[in-house]
């Protein structure tokens, strides 16, 4: 039975999700009207690319009945409801007009919360972009200079499994790391990747109105507190925007970075089941859409067991 939201309980909810946009949003709002950049939030609203104003659209998730909503039947996604002027977030119509996008977002949240995290990187990612290159995408300095960042990088195997983030390796840092391309990515995905974790956002505000707004904003934050450690392991100086190192170079850095790397993984996977469950309902609890993915996982599994027999025998 579908749940149905009288005006006055929804536009509640929508007037308590734009203060919590807004919130989340105003130190972002407020360097923008003075044209000025941050090094390490800025990425959450251009590598992502979606504006405040679209943080703040409330929605109510797939199947959420609003009633007095006419002005809502023009959005895209949105369906007549069971009486006039009622509209409600349809997943069947998403599914059809977006069917190849919808099983692959589908195929990312099961497949990544599947498999076991893997917590070997130590944040390297951020140092095979700029390894042995001395034009940098940022322009803060490296806080162990060029030879020390290189030489932190040659110590260490690297080991990411998020393409998004092998793409901007430098040419010299590619062969280091395990090939990685567009295609297999929803078979490398594993949820103690932080920018696996950042994509949680990404995939929530990609279903648009079939995900709650509030569980929107949960995935937002999520993001956030990632980011923060993301540039807290970079080998950047950002020491002028208050951003303490976790030095990963070092083993108590490394352990910091895994202590909070693994409370990543599992609010990730908690919200990637959240994601399951608005958008696709009693689907997503389906253990038979589960059983394609047995033997994938189990490989997954027996990897990250080699990995951290390799990580205990180095260290």
């Amino acid at each position: 039975m579908s749940t149905v939201l009288d005006r006055s309980t929804w536009e509640q909810r929508e007037h308590a999700h734009h203060e919590r946009a807004d919130s989340l949003t105003a130190a972002h709002r407020e360097r923008a009207s003075r044209a000025e950049k941050h090094p390490v939030w800025d990425f959450l609203f251009t590598y992502y690319s979606y504006a405040p104003a679209r943080l703040r659209r409330w929605h109510p998730g797939a199947g959420v009945e609003l009633e007095d909503a006419a002005e809502r039947l023009a959005w895209r996604w949105y369906s007549p409801g069971s009486t006039p002027n009622s509209a409600v977030p349809d997943a069947a119509v998403f599914a059809s007009e977006k069917s190849a996008f919808a099983d692959l977002v589908e195929r990312m949240l099961r497949r990544t919360a599947a498999r076991p995290g893997q917590f070997g990187c130590f944040g390297l990612h951020e140092w095979a972009m700029v390894y042995r290159d001395d034009e940098h995408r940022h322009g803060a300095s490296l806080r162990l200079g060029q030879a020390g960042t290189d030489a932190v990088v040659d110590a260490h195997e690297l080991r990411c499994t998020h393409y998004d983030a092998f793409r901007f390796f430098t040419p010299e840092a590619v062969p280091r790391n395990q090939p990685l391309d567009r295609a297999t990515q929803p078979e490398r995905e594993q949820p103690g990747c932080l920018h696996a974790g950042m994509d949680v956002y990404k995939w929530a505000m990609k279903l648009g109105p079939l995900i709650p707004g509030e569980l929107l904003l949960d995935t937002f934050e999520l993001a956030r507190d990632i980011r923060l450690l993301d540039m807290e392991a970079a080998p950047y100086d950002l020491s002028d925007w208050g951003v303490v190192p976790v030095p990963i170079e070092t083993p108590e850095g490394k352990a910091e970075y895994v202590r909070r790397q693994r409370g990543f993984a599992e609010r990730g996977n908690e919200l990637r089941q959240q994601l399951l469950t608005a958008w696709l309902g009693e689907r997503s609890q389906d253990a038979g859409s589960q059983a394609g993915h047995v033997a994938q996982t189990a490989l997954d599994a027996a990897s990250s067991s080699r990995s951290v027999m390799t990580r205990s025998a180095a260290s």
